[in-house]
């Protein structure tokens, strides 16, 4: 009797049995790894760029002998660039150009911009001038820039300005303009001066469209630098990029155009952080 007492019988149910089948819960640990793999944004970054090189890996030896050149010839380029210090030497070059072009530009551009706000009839005498500069191709004027100042850093130096100053132009005039007439109004009702008005509502307002034209100058500013340094200049990354697809290294081609897009994103990073920084009273951006 004890045995058949054991037995299920047909139309009943084991608790027991179904509980010692069950599958067992996943560790803590385990959804910890899961939701950061899931959510964190450094690590999905991480794998595109694994996939990239994964892709390139597989496809270039189908690229012949003049672009076939698969990432460990690249990394070994760039290590032998860094090795005999004309990396370093040449990045240094170009960056001190796009940093002053930058800071230039960015100076200039803004406080004409705001000027142009604050005078709209001084706006409408120059803006068809303003517009028809700025659909110019300065790259094309390159050569201009390196007759009149030869090629050193300042014709590196103009053709990056030239280029990132109408950024920060349209860009405060844009921010002074997006601003709301009855908080202008309101301010103007409370006593509040022109030049109190500029400080504390027009400027303010006009900050994440200049924030934005930095975080654009900044990647504009190095392809002017890079521009002029291709066409004709002493030192510099574009000035090596030259150099070495004239004697088809394209390995080290590679390896410069890689060190300059990790560049690009080192800068527009650096001035995302410095916009958030800056701009801490906005709300988060929802993205």
């Amino acid at each position: 009797m004890r045995e058949l007492s054991n037995i299920d019988m047909p139309g009943t149910s084991n608790s027991a049995a179904v509980n010692t089948y069950a599958e067992p819960p996943v560790p803590g640990a385990l959804l910890r790894i899961g939701r950061f793999l899931r959510d964190n944004r450094f690590v999905h970054q991480i794998a595109v760029i694994g996939l990239v090189l994964l892709i390139w890996q597989l496809v270039y030896p189908f690229g012949g002998p003049a672009l076939g050149k698969g990432p460990a010839e690249v990394w070994s380029a760039l290590m032998e660039l860094v090795r005999t210090g004309d990396l370093q030497e040449n990045l240094w070059h170009t960056m001190q150009a796009v940093l002053i072009a930058l800071v230039i530009a960015s100076v200039v551009g803004t406080v004409i911009g705001l000027s142009l706000a604050l005078l709209p009839r001084v706006e409408a005498a120059v803006s068809p001038l303003l517009s028809g500069l700025n659909s110019m191709p300065r790259i094309a004027l390159a050569p201009v820039f390196i007759i009149a100042f030869g090629i050193g850093i300042e014709a590196k130096v103009v053709l990056a300005a030239s280029v990132v100053v109408f950024v920060f132009i349209l860009n405060a005039r844009a921010g002074v303009k997006s601003a709301d007439p009855e908080v202008i109004r309101m301010a103007t009702v409370m006593g509040f001066g022109k030049v109190q008005i500029f400080y504390k509502v027009l400027l303010p307002v006009a900050m994440p469209s200049i924030f934005a034209a930095f975080r654009l100058g900044v990647i504009y500013s190095l392809l002017g630098v890079v521009a002029s340094e291709l066409i004709s200049s002493r030192n510099g990354l574009g000035q090596l990029v030259a150099l070495y697809s004239n004697q088809f290294k394209l390995a080290s081609v590679y390896a410069i155009l890689i060190v300059l897009a990790i560049v690009a994103g080192i800068l527009n990073a650096l001035a995302g952080l410095a916009e958030s920084r800056v701009l801490r009273w906005q709300p988060p951006s929802v993205h």
